[in-house]
């Protein structure tokens, strides 16, 4: 994508809001990183539960009156462009959450010990903010995976992630491998807490990725990781970018001591790496492989990926 230029945490933000907004964005308060539970906007479609559906139109603040404690919440009506829906957890507990829709902000739920990855979104236009997701058993033991295009995933906090059984337990994954699990570009991941993850804070993989299981299709592209707080316990690496283009990774703190910080590898060109917090027993903030060098800008790479 000739001409991608690298814009600041704030800007990018205020691009991706925008379509949510209705109106111009304004100036991007900075608040601590983590969940914010309780902070949303007031409820204006108060709804008996997540299957009643019918009643709720766009640019509706949805609160459901009663959900399930240990069943997953499924998000599936959309908004608009010009009116998204949020659902408002203000702190509801819940056994996971599955978004299935687009032009919708998922706001504030509480998930202990859910069945992973704690939440999993499939759509465009999304944003998920405030929740926050203890301890999630099962599958891979991930956090949080996310698959689609103008995506915002700020202020959550994801903790405890169990490498112990097996999994490969991150904070944050995606992939590409079919029609469902797609290719992801225009996503910021913001000012989120990773607390006590046994493995990485995010593992990205392009369509073409080295795993070799990879759709083929499509490009993963223009994310920026910003202002995040990172804990990695067992993995090699806090990040590792695999067929990621044009990444910028900017003002968060690498909390714990892995090999690395940032694995770059697998044609991850064009990342943009800067102001970011090491935990001094990190000896290498950022290793890449010779086909992600074009275009990177950042400290001097030290080690491979």
């Amino acid at each position: 994508m000739p001409g991608l230029r690298t814009l600041s945490t704030g800007t990018v933000l205020a691009m991706l809001v925008a379509p949510f907004a209705g109106s111009a964005a304004g100036p991007v308060p900075q608040q601590s990183a983590g969940a914010h539970a309780g902070t949303g906007a007031a409820c204006t479609r108060h709804v008996a539960n997540p299957r009643s559906l019918a009643a709720i139109q766009p640019g509706d603040v949805v609160c459901f009156s009663t959900v399930s404690k240990t069943s997953r919440l499924h998000i599936t009506k959309s908004g608009t462009a010009d009116k998204p829906i949020t659902y408002s957890g203000k702190g509801q507990q819940v056994g996971g959450i599955d978004i299935d829709a687009s032009y919708v902000v998922v706001d504030g739920y509480t998930m202990t010990k859910p069945s992973a990855p704690g939440i999993e979104l499939h759509g465009d236009n999304v944003t998920v903010q405030n929740n926050t997701v203890t301890a999630p058993k099962g599958d891979d033991g991930d956090g949080l995976r996310f698959f689609g295009n103008n995506l915002i995933i700020q202020h959550n906090t994801i903790s405890k992630t169990d490498n112990s059984t097996g999994a490969h337990a991150d904070c944050m994954q995606t992939f590409a491998t079919g029609d469902d699990d797609v290719a992801s570009q225009h996503v910021l991941i913001d000012s989120n807490r990773c607390e006590q993850v046994d493995n990485m804070c995010l593992i990205g993989e392009g369509p073409n990725s080295e795993a070799g299981d990879g759709s083929g299709i499509g490009v993963s592209q223009d994310w920026t990781f910003s202002n995040n707080y990172c804990q990695t316990q067992q993995a090699s690496q806090t990040l590792m970018i695999d067929d990621i283009q044009h990444l910028t990774v900017t003002g968060n703190t690498w909390a714990a001591g892995p090999d690395h910080a940032i694995g770059l590898q697998n044609h991850s060109t064009d990342a943009h790496v800067n102001d970011n917090k090491l935990d001094p027993s990190i000896k290498c903030e950022v290793g890449i492989d010779s086909s992600s060098k074009k275009g990177y800008q950042g400290p001097t790479p030290r080690c491979d990926p």
